[in-house]
């Protein structure tokens, strides 16, 4: 059951990366694109990092059980 939750780990690691670096793109891009997306994105972002620290979490406890 470890290696399930390390999955989910890293998929949800790499989601986060993705929603960075598209955040990243809005800011540089600016304009239209930046005002209407940048702060859903960025806030995606800080969900993103929620559900990647529960699945630490969970991914700690399942290895030490």
């Amino acid at each position: 059951m470890s290696g399930f939750f390390t999955s989910l780990l890293v998929v949800a690691m790499l989601a986060v990366l993705g929603a960075l670096f598209l955040g990243l793109f809005a800011m540089v891009r600016g304009g239209e694109f930046n005002a209407k997306y940048g702060n859903r994105l960025m806030r995606l972002r800080v969900i993103l990092q929620g559900v990647a620290l529960v699945m630490f979490l969970l991914a700690m406890i399942a290895s030490s059980a």
